[in-house]
């Protein structure tokens, strides 16, 4: 086991987060009782906030970045955990309060980690990541409200050539719900109708400015966009939808009214990955494990080495990376 390794860590940089790579060793590890030699990570939108320092995603520093990891339990002082256990950790406050997955080794709560599924590799599971696995989600809260149906009514996915778009379309068409996907890049039809999308509406249609009660056409949706999309989703929701809202890549703000809520009964659902309880996530991933197609997620990510990171941080924020990014922690 190697006592020195590199690692990506976010630093103070006269009063400004700065990101890169560093020698570190085990020593320098916080003191939790599981050590995890992690061989993939992936790159999140939040990762790229934190990479390029444009989000202070960080709230105390150092900070080893990364959100997801997948790897190999080395050390174990807690009883639920043994060297040799393939495992993965999504949210926790990695990469914010906790360090987190861009490191060769890590050290973890016995908490915060997941037993991999039979079903994924390590490099598999970072395919999925935190992005598939939030997505998993809001499919189960919407299943569970029962706003959506087979064959029914269309539902929508925002954001849908993206990380959490792209497991959503793949998980909702497996169970055989219409999926209107909306992105604002014609180049990725081909690749969300091969994930199972039906229709297609461009993003810009979603940002313009609407009354607050508009056409109904959504039985339910994922939503990871926020701000007037978000509101444009609810105010088209039939009576008795869901929409449930999992992210802000367009906008923190919700500018709305509560008349899709008090006139159709449209519910908005927060989705949380990050500090979801055991058994939710046991659950999302035994979705996971049982629909998510294996070829269809083959063609949601790419596997970069370590080195490339910088770089995607960027693209990530600029909206140039389709699907999902796997990080080579090894590479």
């Amino acid at each position: 086991m190697a006592d020195s390794f590199i690692a990506f860590v976010i630093e103070d940089a006269e009063g400004k987060p700065k990101g890169g790579f560093k020698q570190i060793t085990r020593a320098d590890l916080p003191d939790h009782d599981v050590l995890v030699e992690v061989a993939y990570s992936t790159v999140n939108y939040k990762d790229g906030l934190a990479v390029t320092g444009k989000g202070r995603i960080a709230r105390k520093l150092p900070m080893v970045g990364g959100i997801d990891l997948a790897g190999t339990v080395a050390e174990s002082r807690s009883p639920d955990w043994k060297p040799g256990d393939k495992v993965l950790v999504n949210g926790w406050g990695l990469s914010e309060t906790q360090w987190g997955g861009y490191s060769r080794y890590q050290r973890l709560k016995p908490e915060w980690l997941t037993r991999l599924p039979d079903a994924f590799t390590p490099e598999e599971a970072m395919g999925i990541g935190t992005a598939g696995y939030t997505a998993a989600l809001c499919v189960e809260a919407l299943e569970k409200w029962g706003a959506i149906q087979p064959g029914g009514k269309e539902v929508l996915v925002t954001g849908a050539a993206g990380g959490v778009g792209s497991v959503a379309v793949a998980l909702l068409a497996k169970r055989g719900y219409p999926v209107t996907a909306s992105t604002g890049r014609p180049e990725t039809h081909e690749y969300l109708s091969g994930l199972g999308a039906t229709a297609f509406i461009d993003r810009a249609t979603l940002l313009e400015k609407g009354p607050p009660l508009q056409k109904e056409r959504w039985a339910g949706g994922v939503d990871s966009v926020g701000g007037i999309t978000l509101v444009n989703a609810l105010s088209q929701t039939v009576w008795g939808g869901a929409i449930a809202a999992c992210g802000l890549a367009g906008s923190a703000d919700l500018p709305g009214t509560v008349l899709p809520h008090i006139l159709r009964s449209v519910t908005l659902m927060g989705i949380d990955s990050v500090m979801a309880p055991a058994a939710r996530r046991d659950a999302a991933w035994a979705r996971l494990a049982r629909d998510l197609d294996k070829d269809k997620l083959k063609a949601m990510y790419e596997v970069h080495p370590f080195s490339d990171l910088p770089d995607l941080g960027t693209k990530i924020l600029a909206g140039q990376i389709r699907g999902r990014v796997v990080l080579d922690i090894g590479k």
